[in-house]
């Protein structure tokens, strides 16, 4: 059984989900990690070079490799779970947690950060926030739909993984 964490860019699924492991002595894989280790580069460079279906193709085989395994805490990739097949893969092998973030608390918490090729062009402050929302709203219903728990992601991270934590013990106790 592996606990799945999915949500927009910057709600925290890496941070949480390494103190989320550590609490549950899962192992934590981050898998835009994963499939930079796999691809030899990062994210944004496979973006540039071979174009979003390239990485959506690397991200969907992730998906499967991943689900295979149990005992992981796996923070997916903002866009992970809008392929309807990677959701029936992740939620074959484990639970789907929301974590569930502001737009203006996103926005905050990538002040300066350029790495995110979803954002790229958005110059200014007030364009990357009208991009954040624009993209939340077309991922949040399938996030919502896809989760078993939703988690309120704009407190402090040890909060967010606590409350994960408490509620997926049933899952892992089965």
């Amino acid at each position: 059984m592996n606990i799945v964490l999915c949500g927009f860019m910057g709600c925290g699924k890496t941070t949480v989900g390494k103190i989320l492991a550590q609490q549950l002595d899962f192992a934590f894989v981050d898998m835009d990690a994963y499939i930079e280790e796999k691809a030899g580069m990062r994210v944004s460079d496979i973006f540039a070079l071979q174009g979003e279906p390239a990485f959506r193709r690397m991200e969907a085989e992730a998906c499967r490799a991943l689900s295979e395994r149990s005992g992981l805490v796996i923070a997916t990739g903002g866009g992970a779970l809008m392929q309807p097949e990677n959701r029936q893969t992740l939620a074959a092998g484990g639970v789907i947690v929301l974590i569930e973030v502001r737009p203006e608390t996103v926005a905050q918490r990538l002040r300066g950060d350029d790495s995110r090729p979803l954002l790229a062009g958005a110059d200014t402050a007030k364009e990357k926030e009208n991009r954040i929302r624009e993209l939340m709203e077309k991922r949040l219903p399938t996030y919502r739909q896809a989760a078993v728990l939703v988690v309120d992601g704009n407190r402090p991270a040890r909060q967010v993984a606590a409350e994960i934590g408490c509620a997926c013990k049933f899952y892992i106790d089965k």
